[in-house]
């Protein structure tokens, strides 16, 4: 593939001067494959990961679609969380002021009255389903004048059952608009729907390429009694390390781990969808700055987390399939970082995690597939946790099998 820049993919120079400002000069491979056609005014389906430079793929030519003086919203963008939706209107407020483009985050868990007058006079609206629903029933708008509709992570939307709300708002839409969907995958029900939103889409695919270069992931697969798994996790987090991001299945599993390893002398910070959005926040700027180095999350709570210090991600509770872990492995390595990705398997999950290594090709560090490493003991149960921790760094990595982030031109 030839290296476009912006400009000579037709992107307008007051947003190319916005990128450049931000030291965005040379777009990502996702990037090149996107932009023209939606600057062409094409329907676009794209397969690509978490990490891959895709909110700048839609963001950058919606930004030059879209004139100041048009009807509002002009743009809907759906994502599944807050944290997405916060991230993309970071990620695209430059490029939109350029154009003179306010956009505005449409989420729960703030106040309606403020947010429903901001979201009106707002050209781009980036929108969790169920919000910008409860906004429409109150008439704050109408998304008669959308021209331009992107499903973000339309995969992790059906995952979590917003398939009926994502339908009513696609109804209210103008039918001769523009539909981007941007999703992990393009198979089974998650394609049907792709096919049902768009029309004549343009299809493209994107996966970064597995070199030495670029794969610094180092996966672990730690077996456990799982009595113990707690005492394991705490040896875990005592050695070399930065930030570390801890999944659980539940809910009440995250508060409950917590309270369990501030016993145990490490302080962490909860992190899941039962937290008021103030408490997410402020959880997610604590962790960010380093002021709580470990913070334990569910898999819905930490979608779209993109914090470059995250050395170790480490599954408390093993992913329920591939793409779990994937994204789960995926919150570390970023910005051409190394990190390391721990799954703690107790007895009764070694059959399954096994499977899982190998339909990935994680043999790296694992001898057969899937085999599985014993680790040393951990602190005694009820001991303190270790305290001479020597300083947090990532350590070298081993190269494993999972899609990395190399150094970033072209944004997430």
């Amino acid at each position: 593939m030839s290296q476009q820049s912006f400009a000579q993919l037709g992107v307008s120079n007051a947003v190319v001067s916005a990128l450049a400002a931000r030291g965005f000069t040379e777009p990502f491979a996702v990037q090149r494959l996107v932009i023209g056609d939606v600057l062409a005014g094409r329907d676009v389906l794209t397969k690509s990961p978490t990490g891959s430079g895709k909110t700048l793929a839609f963001g950058i030519p919606i930004a030059d679609r879209i004139a100041a003086d048009q009807r509002r919203p002009a743009a809907l963008v759906l994502a599944p969380t807050r944290e997405l939706a916060t991230q993309i209107v970071e990620e695209i407020t430059d490029v939109a002021h350029a154009r003179a483009l306010k956009v505005t985050a449409v989420y729960g868990g703030v106040g309606l009255t403020k947010q429903a007058r901001d979201a009106a006079r707002s050209h781009i609206l980036v929108a969790t389903p169920g919000r910008l629903e409860d906004l429409l029933a109150r008439r704050a708008f109408r998304l008669d004048a959308v021209r331009i509709l992107v499903l973000d992570e339309a995969d992790r939307m059906l995952d979590m059952g917003f398939r009926p709300a994502v339908d009513r708002i696609v109804a209210q839409c103008p039918r001769e608009r523009q539909t981007l969907f941007f999703s992990a995958t393009l198979d089974g029900e998650t394609g049907r729907i792709a096919k049902a939103y768009t029309r004549d889409a343009t299809r493209h695919e994107h996966t970064p390429p597995q070199t030495h270069e670029s794969v610094v992931v180092e996966h672990r697969f730690v077996a456990v009694e799982n009595d113990r798994r707690v005492e394991v996790l705490v040896h875990e987090l005592s050695g070399e390390r930065d930030l570390a991001l801890v999944f659980v299945r539940t809910k009440r599993g995250a508060d409950r781990l917590v309270k369990r390893l501030g016993t145990l002398g490490v302080e962490a910070a909860a992190m899941h969808g039962d937290k008021s959005q103030r408490q997410r926040e402020q959880a997610l700027a604590h962790f960010q700055s380093g002021t709580v180095d470990t913070l334990v999350a569910t898999d819905v709570a930490a979608r779209g987390i993109d914090v470059a210090r995250i050395s170790h991600v480490i599954n408390f509770d093993p992913p329920e399939d591939r793409d779990a872990y994937v994204h789960r492995v995926g919150r570390t390595a970023r910005a051409g970082r190394p990190g390391i990705g721990i799954t703690l398997v107790g007895a009764d999950q070694r059959r399954e995690v096994s499977a899982l290594a190998h339909g990935l090709g994680i043999d790296h560090g694992l001898g057969s597939a899937g085999a599985l490493e014993d680790r040393a003991p951990a602190p005694r149960r009820g001991g303190p946790a270790r305290t001479d921790r020597p300083p947090r760094h990532a350590r070298g990595a081993r190269h494993g099998a999972t899609r990395s982030y190399g150094h970033r031109k072209g944004g997430r």
